[in-house]
């Protein structure tokens, strides 16, 4: 079981380190524990309890009758709130205590109830979106194992593929084409299936290559398909890829199309990109590029 410090907490539920030592002295609200070395640490239900107290407090709860709360009582009214909320970030807090928990029941209540709501689109980009944000936010902290990030991150690829699917496709014959690929040695494909259904969305064509594609098989494709943009990804952070030297080879390769690039290897990292070469930091970003470049007969 993960052990955390408060400030992982802190990071984790944005309740400020300050307050919850308050709570601890308090309301006796969170217990820490200490190593062999006398220092302080949390556990893995105070983490769930720091969460739960977070969704109850930002829906109006007064700590103090949260304090008096018994387990039953306190997991009684998160259910209650989780049922009625519609706010993106107490949907948030529910997907991480059903990954916690590896609680495919909770995490299929969230998405569906949200889904019915607003869409799968602003699901995606408002909740499932963020989330997955705050897991790599927890692996830096060790506060999730790779059993409860594959568990929840699986779910949710099931999800994003059954709506892909589930797109009606009338493209116009002037829709613009993207061809989607991850590089050789990259095997995260969950950015790339979520680019596939926001572009598709959008009235456009899209062939999709998936993951680990060798980059010698790009021109055979490429030139058989013709497509008016690529998009590709990389988190690879092998000491053997190195993301400048790739895209400098994807620019001479494809000189005359304009590349989309997103990923931890390349957002923020200032790498000096080939003119032909677009960082796309985000879902949105992606959704600006693409209407600024629909064409006009799709856009109609």
């Amino acid at each position: 079981m993960a052990n955390y410090s408060i400030k992982d907490l802190e990071h984790l539920s944005g309740i400020k380190a300050h307050t919850l030592r308050i709570w601890e002295q308090r309301y006796g609200l969170i217990n820490p524990k200490r190593t062999d070395t006398n220092i302080r640490y949390y556990d893995q239900d105070d983490l769930k309890l720091v969460l739960n107290v977070s969704l109850l407090k930002d829906n109006g709860f007064k700590i103090s009758k949260i304090a008096e709360m018994s387990k039953k009582e306190l997991q009684e009214a998160v259910v209650e709130v989780s049922d009625k909320t519609t706010s993106f970030v107490d949907q948030i807090y529910g997907l991480t205590l059903a990954m916690i928990d590896l609680d495919e029941q909770r995490f299929e209540k969230i998405i569906s109830s949200s889904t019915l709501k607003v869409g799968f689109e602003r699901t995606m980009l408002n909740i499932i979106y963020p989330f997955l944000s705050k897991i790599g936010i927890m692996w830096l902290t060790d506060a999730v194992n790779p059993a409860q990030e594959h568990f929840i991150t699986n779910l949710i690829r099931q999800k994003v593929i059954v709506a892909i699917d589930g797109q009606y496709e009338t493209f116009d014959e002037k829709a613009k084409k993207y061809m989607l690929f991850l590089p050789e040695g990259e095997l995260h494909e969950l950015g790339l299936l979520f680019a596939n259904y926001l572009i598709r969305a959008k009235g456009n064509k899209v062939i999709y290559l998936g993951q680990n594609m060798p980059f010698d098989d790009l021109s055979m494709v490429y030139d058989t398909y013709q497509p008016d943009y690529l998009f590709t990804i990389l988190t690879n952070n092998s000491r053997a890829f190195d993301p400048k030297e790739y895209l400098a080879n994807l620019s001479e390769l494809f000189p005359n199309t304009e590349i989309l690039v997103s990923g931890s290897q390349i957002i923020g990292e200032d790498l000096g990109l080939p003119d032909n070469v677009i960082e796309v930091a985000n879902p949105n970003r992606i959704l600006e590029f693409i209407s600024a470049h629909q064409s006009e007969s799709v856009s109609k």
